[in-house]
């Protein structure tokens, strides 16, 4: 008995290692911040994030901020990475690959502005 639960805490405890490994990390040294939306083109709170996608990153320059698109239907795969459960969700990494916030559901422009700059970005426009 004691040999059954001692395999069944150590398959347990090794699959909780293993998914911590598989977090997904999103190396960029030419940008601050990473910012992933993953959505749908025919989601309506992800359609409404796209104006907001793309003044964030005049307002911030590439060199502050990367963002990126996922479609969840067109690049499952590579959405499947990110474990989210509803569209849009918005990931931010660090410049080391870290996550270092999560959203699901539209994140208002203001919001996403008070995030950045806590991270230390600056407006540049």
């Amino acid at each position: 008995m004691k040999s059954i639960l001692f395999i069944s805490f150590t398959l347990i405890f090794l699959s909780c290692q293993q998914s911590v490994v598989d977090e997904p990390t999103v190396k960029n040294p030419d940008a601050l911040v990473t910012f992933i939306e993953l959505g749908s083109d025919k989601c309506v709170p992800c359609l409404q994030m796209r104006p907001i996608m793309k003044s964030l990153e005049a307002k911030y320059g590439t060199e502050q901020l990367k963002v990126i698109f996922i479609d969840v239907y067109k690049q499952y795969a590579e959405a499947q990475k990110y474990n989210i459960l509803v569209i849009p969700s918005q990931i931010f990494f660090d410049k080391s690959g870290k996550e270092f916030h999560r959203h699901e559901g539209f994140y208002p422009e203001v919001d996403i502005d008070s995030l950045l700059q806590k991270q230390g970005l600056k407006i540049i426009n």
